[in-house]
């Protein structure tokens, strides 16, 4: 068997895109992943599909699994020949127990790497717009825990060194203290009007902030509906919070956004999103599928010198199409002498990517157009191959037929429903929701499907579609539609979104 390794690795303190590029390799290939409560769960979609998932969580009341236990699974998955990672919130050094951690593993023979991470105590106090040092402010800054261990009274803080100190105080895990940290710091003689801060969930989209001074802030902070896990920052620099607070007004910073497109599809939507501030609830309402029997497709593509157009009305036929032909031994050679429409700029691209150019990208991005700009074209007489989704629209075939093509319909993948989104479907609309975003009717169709017909769910929340073929799907389901994008693409329905969180 061969050796295994422990590796700890510092998550960085919410925010994902924060985790170190040495940090996402070690997490794609570990085998498994024993990971902290307040880690990020997107994290996790990095890893490997059977990598065993380890949640290590620890409470502040003490629930959770215990340091000793965590010790020990660390040393039996190395032993069986595993590579793990240990997954821990900020950096593993500070004040995360990771000493403790790689004690206990060169007691055990075990080898072991350590990847610094992004300590909350520099990102929280940084995403709320507070420099730790500044040269007119502060040229040090000082880290300390606003609670010790259990019975080490020996570790208790000397408040009067504390308050002499030069620079930026930075006080980590002391929000149930917050009060009596700053009585004690006042008292040793720090001057009761000096600028403090607070920032909760720091680097998170649940980050809450308030400034005040040194006598005020714990009941600055308490009003501003603050809490644990929270920095505390006491100094001069604190003062410059309400003027560079930059995270906070993001402009969908905090609005709670529901996606549902298709995993595979969803990455673009969801990090331009949260790069806004968005708190993105991926909620999948279409899932697809490759076909159960190919037959008539593998007729088509082997047959494709036989048409003159061929149309794809989405990416995912694209990559239906691509994928088969490569299967069946063919490539995109097979396209030459074809011309090819597509549906909208999305499609385009994706088409682009596997290297052939579109002759056709309609003025709109829906079928309608696309189908009467086909016609204009003089698509007469012509032969047209219409790859797509078995529960595809036949308004398209029908312009064109009616235009005088001779249509080819035949399957390239299945959408089906994905069930596993009901329960989170439910449960995010239950718990609140600013926003659902609608790429497709079927998208529509299937959500309120996982809903059981509920519409009710989305009474409150604003309905953002793609264009208006979906806004009317949406419409004919009961549902006000409170944003349509101008432009079928992505980038527009954010924009859209902002334009409306805004006003």
């Amino acid at each position: 068997m061969s050796e295994g390794r422990v590796y700890l690795v510092g998550a960085g303190p919410g925010d994902p895109d924060l985790l170190t590029l040495k940090g996402l390799r070690l997490l794609r290939e570990a085998d498994v992943v024993v990971y902290d409560r307040l880690i990020d769960k997107r994290l996790l979609d990095h890893c490997k599909s059977d990598a065993e998932l380890v949640d290590a969580g620890k409470f502040p009341d003490g629930r959770g699994r215990s340091q000793s236990h965590i010790n020990n699974l660390l040393v039996t998955s190395a032993r069986e020949g595993k590579r793990v990672v240990r997954l821990k919130g900020g950096d593993p050094f500070v004040f995360g127990r990771g000493g403790e951690e790689v004690e206990a593993l060169r007691e055990a023979g075990i080898p072991f790497e350590v990847t610094p991470g992004v300590t909350s105590a520099v990102a929280a106090p940084a995403y709320a717009g507070i420099p730790l040092t500044h040269r007119d402010y502060s040229s040090a800054f000082t880290v300390i825990t606003g609670s010790v261990a259990p019975g080490r009274q020996d570790m208790e803080h000397d408040w009067t060194v504390i308050a002499k100190m030069p620079g930026t105080l930075v006080i980590l895990m002391g929000w149930r203290q917050l009060a009596e940290i700053a009585d004690a710091l006042i008292v040793a003689g720090k001057p009761k009007n000096t600028p403090a801060a607070v920032v909760s969930w720091g680097a998170t989209v649940h980050q809450k902030s308030a400034s005040g001074s040194l006598d005020t802030i714990a009941e600055v902070a308490k009003r501003a509906g603050l809490g644990a896990p929270a920095a505390i920052i006491v100094g001069d620099v604190a003062r410059m919070h309400d003027r560079l607070n930059w995270y906070e007004e993001m402009p969908l910073f905090g609005r709670r956004i529901v996606v549902t497109r298709t995993r595979q599809q969803a990455g673009r939507l969801s990090a331009l999103l949260a790069e806004l501030g968005a708190h993105v609830l991926e909620i999948p309402a279409i899932e697809v599928q490759r076909l159960d029997e190919f037959s008539d497709l593998d007729l088509c593509l082997r047959s494709l010198a036989d048409f003159d157009w061929i149309v794809f009305t989405s990416a995912n036929a694209v990559r239906a199409v691509c994928d088969r032909l490569i299967e069946i031994g063919m490539d995109i050679r097979a396209f030459h002498g074809l011309r090819v429409a597509v549906v909208g700029k999305a499609t385009a691209l994706a088409l682009l990517a596997r290297g052939v150019k579109a002759d056709l990208v309609p003025s709109s991005a829906v079928s309608r157009r696309l189908g009467e700009e086909l016609v204009e074209q003089g698509i007469a007489g012509r032969n047209v191959l219409l790859p797509r989704s078995e529960i595809a629209s036949e308004e398209l075939p029908r312009i064109l037929s009616a235009g005088g093509a001779v249509v080819r319909q035949v399957d390239a993948y299945r959408t089906v429903l994905p069930t596993e989104s009901r329960e989170m479907a439910k449960e995010a609309f239950s718990e609140g929701v600013d926003a659902v975003t609608f790429a497709s009717s079927s998208s529509v169709n299937n959500m309120l499907e996982l809903l059981d017909g509920d519409a009710s769910y989305l009474s409150e929340v604003a309905v953002a579609c793609i264009g208006p073929v979906t806004a009317e799907a949406a419409s004919g389901r009961g549902l006000k539609v409170d944003i349509v994008a101008k432009e079928a693409t992505i980038a527009s329905l954010i924009e859209s979104l902002v334009e409306h969180f805004s006003e």
